[in-house]
């Protein structure tokens, strides 16, 4: 008799609402130690204010929360050396979901420095520079972060115009980056810039700017309504004088940003699942205990396939998000299959918590309950590191063999 044939229902394990595949099974006790690690420090230390601190636009005590994810391993968790934890891929990922599950911004305090900052100076960076910055920044002592956007160049990194020329052995860097996460709190900066007259991104290269630098400035981008919770800055740089050696040696032209941004959007398919999540288990809980015409609005069936579609995509986000770690894991992990995870999750996410809202009524706007926080932050998910847009025609091109980008 197969294993099949002698599975009866009396020997199944019981459904779980929360894991309705299973998906745990795929976990071992070490990605289950982190993952529940991640959970309990968001839990104590982001859910009981972080209400309060989205309704003010700011995130108080940011250092301290930094030393803090910095003693849990959770900041360039998946680099080797220099104090990182060398995590896996997926344990990285299940820390992402962790973090945006409280707060977007959390899960983006921890991308920047990490998958942003850390890694291009973790792959990019000469030993000198790795041995300065990396420990520090592991450790939550140092904040990074990273410029690449500008007020007039998004989608089209290549048109940059801050630039860097040279003076004798030294450079100097003139220009000014737009929506930096961590900009106004960091105590480094990798920014990016031309150095040549290229227009193509071949003269592009990245500097370690220390943000004490003589004309540098970081001023905090305010009257947010998304990320409320997150330090959002512009970087400008006014003849900023570095050394030689401030140069990342590794990173020229484009390609250099571009796969940093690529890690960043590999936690960004595990986060967003977070976010979407916390408003499920938000509408779930609700619709057990609120009562209308006599009974529990899960009762009714409009309400069943709401909940039963918003697992649905869910719980296939988080199995999508779970191969493409693996993939990243086996060093098989292309950028085109990144793009699939991030369009795939991230607009999945906000419909989750838009049809969540629903179900809470107009409890759904109150911050009392998690859902409309994670759908305006989701917002700004759904275009950093790469528009809906970009994401479709890295695909079209990858299916049809044809650029549709110029």
């Amino acid at each position: 008799m197969s294993t099949t044939e002698s599975a009866t229902p009396s020997k199944l394990p019981p459904f779980d609402p929360r894991d309705p595949l299973g998906i745990d099974d795929l976990l071992g006790p070490e990605d289950l130690a982190i993952r529940d690690t991640v959970r309990s420090w968001a839990t104590d230390r982001v859910l009981p204010y972080i209400a309060g601190w989205y309704e003010k636009g700011e995130l108080p005590g940011i250092r301290e929360l930094a030393r803090e994810l910095g003693s849990l391993g959770a900041l360039g968790m998946s680099l080797k050396g220099y104090g990182c934890a060398g995590a896996s891929a997926v344990q990285y990922g299940l820390a992402c979901l962790e973090l945006e599950a409280a707060d977007s911004g959390i899960r983006s305090l921890v991308s920047v420095q990490g998958s942003l900052a850390m890694y291009a100076i973790h792959r990019f960076g000469s030993e000198e520079q790795k041995q300065r910055w990396l420990p520090g920044m592991a450790a939550g002592e140092t904040i990074g972060c990273f410029g690449l956007t500008e007020p007039d160049h998004g989608s089209d990194p290549a048109g940059m115009r801050t630039y860097a020329e040279r003076d004798g052995d030294d450079w100097i860097l003139t220009g000014r980056k737009m929506w930096i996460t961590n900009g106004s709190v960091a105590g480094v900066a990798v920014v990016w810039a031309q150095t040549g007259e290229a227009g193509d991104g071949s003269g592009i290269r990245g500097f370690v700017v220390p943000t004490d630098s003589p004309g540098f400035s970081a001023p905090e981008i305010r009257h947010k309504w998304s990320l409320r919770a997150s330090v959002t800055s512009e970087l400008v740089m006014d003849g900023v004088r570095l050394p030689a050696d401030a140069v990342l040696p590794g990173g020229t032209g484009l390609r250099g940003p571009l796969s940093c941004l690529n890690h960043a959007r590999y936690g960004i398919v595990w986060g967003a699942m977070g976010a979407a999540r916390s408003s499920f288990e938000a509408a779930l809980d609700y619709a057990r205990s609120r009562e209308q015409f006599g009974r529990p609005i899960g009762g009714f069936q409009l309400t069943q396939a709401k909940l039963a579609d918003m697992a649905l995509e869910l719980h296939k986000g988080v199995l999508l998000a779970h191969h493409l770690g693996r993939r990243l894991d086996a060093g098989r992990l292309r950028p085109e299959q990144v793009s699939f995870g991030k369009l795939n999750n991230v607009r999945e996410a906000i419909e989750i918590c838009r049809t969540s809202r629903t179900i809470l009524g107009a409890n759904g706007i109150s911050l009392e309950y998690p859902v409309m926080r994670h759908a305006t932050n989701l917002e700004s998910v759904l275009t950093y590191e790469g528009t809906v847009e970009m994401h479709q025609l890295v695909l079209g091109k990858a299916l049809t063999g044809l650029d549709a980008f110029r």
